[in-house]
């Protein structure tokens, strides 16, 4: 049985279509582009099968996500978001900044996503970035870059600047604008100028 709010309120009604365990998650992995079922399932550590299949069962009756089958030679199924699902990134960038607030930094335990370093430029810094070519590496093969506010899901040619460092330091920088724990390569004051611009609400982890 479909659990509902039975309310008549615009939030009660946006979290009986997107409200339910992973639904959320099923549609950022969907913000970078079309996915097979497969993708889903190696993207979202720790779904179950059953859930996801229904999660995006649930997501395409209530037009959110839609399939379509790509053309040859590809010729495999894929689940996209409708524009109605991608109207959803501006509510989910808020509620990504209003968690990281109490998030705190990444730990030897916390199993980082594929993709999470190029997410997280996506939701906190595309909008409102300079001008320029950023490349980010957090690790030995994670890297996110900047291109003109466009992100782009590994390393660059030529960046203006590249910054490095572990999870932990990529944290500080943006959080606590530690650009002591980074090493960064290239034009420090267009780095600077990113940070301006990120947005003010995301500051030290939220005291408990």
């Amino acid at each position: 049985m479909v659990k509902r709010y039975e309310q008549y309120c615009p939030m009660a009604h946006a979290l009986d279509l997107v409200g339910d365990r992973w639904a959320l998650l099923v549609v950022r992995e969907l913000m970078h582009g079309p996915q097979r079922y497969t993708d889903l399932v190696e993207h979202l550590h720790g779904i179950g099968t059953n859930i996801l299949a229904a999660r995006l069962r649930d997501l395409e009756r209530h037009g959110v996500v839609v399939r379509r089958i790509l053309p040859p030679p590809a010729a495999s199924k894929v689940y996209e978001l409708t524009d109605y699902g991608r109207e959803l990134k501006p509510a989910m960038r808020e509620l990504a900044l209003w968690g990281a607030r109490s998030l705190g930094p990444p730990t030897a335990e916390d199993e980082l996503f594929d993709g999470w370093l190029a997410n997280a430029m996506d939701i906190v810094l595309a909008r409102v970035a300079p001008a320029g070519r950023f490349e980010f590496r957090a690790g030995p093969e994670e890297a996110a870059s900047l291109v003109d506010g466009e992100v782009v899901d590994g390393p660059i040619e030529d960046p203006d600047v590249t910054v490095s460092g572990c999870p932990e330091d990529i944290y500080a920088l943006f959080v606590e604008r530690r650009l002591d724990r980074v090493t960064i390569e290239g034009d420090r004051a267009l780095l600077e100028a990113l940070l301006d611009v990120a947005p003010p609400h995301i500051e030290a982890q939220a005291s408990a």
